[in-house]
């Protein structure tokens, strides 16, 4: 589990998180939404320390992130796994070497020790035998694969995926979902997912923070999301005819 106590942030005189406290939980599907300039990526950041605290605290599994110092925290970073918007694969590598080079940074294992946790990694995204390929011969959700790939070659204890859909068709983004999802209850892995995308909320979030100018304005699940009352968060979730539909259903 991540807490997150009374965060504060800002960039000069903007206040881009107000006294955020929230708990995203071990084996779920940790949701933070919002709109673009929300905080919902700022929030994140913050949690992998990206950028420094204001003010608050940060704990992992009861491990005060925010006052580790350096040396500490480049261990807690070591449990954690990435999948960045647009994948962030390598260009110049192939596959094997974009997943094996945190294994080669982190670990102290052999190139074949290392090459059988690289073909484990592809298989359970069903990308066997793309080793060899670039980046540049795969598709948009292949490239999301490798990088989920990469992103649990380390046996992370928690997974960050900022905006795990962007740029991909409706048919893709489900398949990324639910690996994600099931990556999640498999490994039991504390996952935070920043999204926008409503699809993916009702497809596989289970613990569901909204974030509204800087501030956790709701929280809760699938269920409560449809049966809310809260203004400013109908108003970003029903913007989609979808949801339109499903709430009058």
């Amino acid at each position: 589990m991540i807490e997150v106590k009374n965060i504060n942030k800002s960039f000069g005189n903007n206040y881009v998180l107000k006294n955020v406290s929230h708990k995203f939980l071990r084996g779920e599907t940790n949701l933070i939404m919002g709109e673009s300039g929300s905080g919902k990526t700022t929030l994140l950041k913050v949690m992998i320390g990206l950028y420094g605290l204001d003010s608050g605290r940060i704990n992992y599994d009861n491990r005060e992130f925010s006052n580790m110092n350096i040396r500490e925290k480049r261990l807690v970073r070591q449990e954690i796994g990435m999948l960045f918007q647009g994948g962030a694969l390598f260009d110049y590598m192939t596959v094997e070497e974009n997943i094996m080079f945190p294994l080669n940074m982190f670990k102290q294992n052999s190139h074949e020790e290392n090459l059988e946790r690289v073909n484990f990694c592809l298989k359970r995204v069903n990308l066997e035998n793309t080793n060899n390929l670039l980046p540049s011969e795969l598709s948009g959700g292949m490239t999301k694969r490798v990088a989920i790939a990469r992103a649990i070659s380390m046996k992370p204890k928690y997974l960050f995926c900022d905006e795990p859909n962007s740029g991909l068709d409706p048919k893709t983004s489900i398949v990324i979902d639910n690996l994600i999802q099931e990556i999640t209850q498999e490994y039991n892995i504390t996952t935070i997912i920043n999204t926008h995308d409503m699809n993916s909320v009702m497809e596989i979030g289970q613990n569901i923070a909204f974030i509204h100018n800087g501030v956790i304005w709701w929280h809760g699940n699938q269920e409560e999301l449809t049966k809310t009352n809260n203004k400013e968060l109908n108003e970003f979730v029903f913007a989609s005819n979808l949801f339109k539909r499903i709430r009058h259903q």
